[in-house]
């Protein structure tokens, strides 16, 4: 590749990038403003890697316009770096979510989920106290379960939804413990469950409580996280691509802007 064309690819390639950077930390502003605390949590990391990313950009932007050999390595180092982080996470991602499904019950078209069958790295994450404790506040703030029974006025149409796995998992208790059902939010808990299952005894009608402290609430959330993190993980494929171009033509800027050096022309 030409010296006049890689410098200017890289150039424009990393100028876009830097805006794109200011949108990202302008998002990241715009959360910490943002009244649900959840996605207040969110505001650090937002703002880190759009901070990131305009730091890296700049400095390859910097490099390809002032044709600095020492930016431009600098710039490589830094996105050798990224590259190598976007495939451990990748590889990782699809190894995490490489086990788990839904289970079909009787009369029902949503699926119901089994926190065990899931890989042991999410339940060890969602069987942290303080881990859980954060996404349980969240669930309860939500209208995951609180809106069900605006959504769903009559039980058959209720039984007929296709739930969400946290829906399925959080808003009702297991099937299998046999409580009847009255709406989409309550269910007659005068009835004995017919399971063992401790989820059963956990599950009360209290829209703070539901069945929150369930594994299949957590098992819900775990394939909501399996499905999110493999979308992330096929993202990452397409990004590790577009990088790795990305990548070779900074290769190519800097060693062109290495032979162009005014010091090492005076230096032969």
């Amino acid at each position: 590749m030409s010296t006049s064309t890689s410098i200017f690819v890289i150039r424009w390639i990393n100028f876009f990038t830097m805006i794109l950077a200011l949108a990202v930390i302008g998002f990241g502003i715009w959360m910490s403003s943002h009244e649900d605390e959840c996605k207040r949590s969110l505001t650090i990391p937002v703002m880190g890697l759009g901070g990131l990313i305009l730091l890296i950009s700049f400095i390859g932007f910097l490099g390809a316009w002032k044709n600095i050999s020492l930016l431009l390595w600098t710039y490589l180092v830094l996105l050798f770096v990224v590259l190598v982080t976007i495939m451990v996470f990748t590889v990782l991602a699809f190894i995490i979510t490489n086990t788990g499904s839904g289970h079909t019950a009787p009369g029902l078209r949503y699926k119901e989920y089994h926190l065990e069958d899931y890989s042991s790295w999410f339940i060890k994450q969602l069987n942290n106290t303080d881990n859980w404790s954060h996404l349980r506040s969240c669930l309860v703030k939500s209208d995951d379960c609180n809106g069900l029974s605006k959504r769903y006025k009559f039980l058959k149409e209720y039984r007929h939804a296709e739930l969400s796995p946290i829906e399925a998992g959080c808003c009702r208790p297991p099937s299998e413990c046999g409580y009847p059902m009255i709406n989409a939010s309550y269910y007659d808990l005068s009835y004995k469950p017919v399971s063992s299952n401790k989820d059963c005894k956990l599950y009360k009608n209290d829209k703070s409580i539901k069945c929150y402290d369930c594994n299949s609430c957590k098992a819900g959330v775990a394939q909501y996280m399996k499905v999110e993190w493999r979308v992330v993980a096929i993202f990452n494929l397409i990004l590790f691509v577009i990088l790795s171009f990305v990548y070779f033509v900074g290769c190519c800027a800097r060693r062109n802007a290495a032979r162009s050096d005014p010091s090492k022309v005076r230096g032969r």
